[in-house]
């Protein structure tokens, strides 16, 4: 769910806080980070396999067979990058060509509707501000901010979608051949 989140350095993340099973890193990663789509356990294996390749993870091998038998630690390596993850800021993205611009533009110059398509965003916007809101209100504190940042997003597009009709008649001049 989490876009632009990196999984491995996320299950790395895990790892620095105890070394635990393939099985164990998938529950975590989900009930924490997957939001309703969880992680499958084949990418959790794929992944970890590389980080131990890239000496990120070592395995420590317990009696019995099969993947659960395996404890992953994370190593000087993995835990340094974790460290270098942790404290570097994310890049703001301003999105300044968005898909909805996009179709905007488009609309006004295939002359369509625009501003019908931006009420309909709206409409589909504030459907979304009340299942976060519901959210909020029946989930723990992790649901709770993950539905925060959802909302101010969608607040934040919402006052683009105004300004942007507010602007249609100007934007249509601009555009025009």
């Amino acid at each position: 769910m989490v876009s632009g989140m990196s999984v491995p350095l996320t299950l790395l993340g895990l790892l620095e806080r105890e070394p635990s099973h393939g099985y164990d890193l998938k529950r975590d990663y989900d009930a924490f980070f997957g939001r309703g789509k969880p992680l499958p356990f084949g990418q959790v294996y794929a992944t970890l396999a590389r980080l131990a390749r890239d000496g990120k993870v070592v395995i420590a091998v317990e009696p019995g067979d099969g993947p659960e038998r395996k404890r992953y630690v994370i190593t000087e390596t993995g835990a340094s990058e974790v460290n270098a993850w942790l404290v570097e800021p994310l890049e703001p993205e301003p999105h300044l060509q968005t898909v909805l611009f996009a179709k905007v533009v488009l609309a006004l110059m295939l002359n369509r509707p625009a501003e019908e398509y931006l009420d309909t965003q709206r409409r589909a916007h504030l459907a979304r501000m009340r299942e976060l809101t519901e959210v909020k209100r029946g989930g723990n504190l992790v649901d709770a901010l993950l539905a925060d940042h959802g909302l101010f997003h969608l607040e934040a597009d919402l006052r683009w979608i105004d300004t942007t009709v507010a602007r249609l008649d100007a934007l249509a001049k601009a555009v025009a051949r």
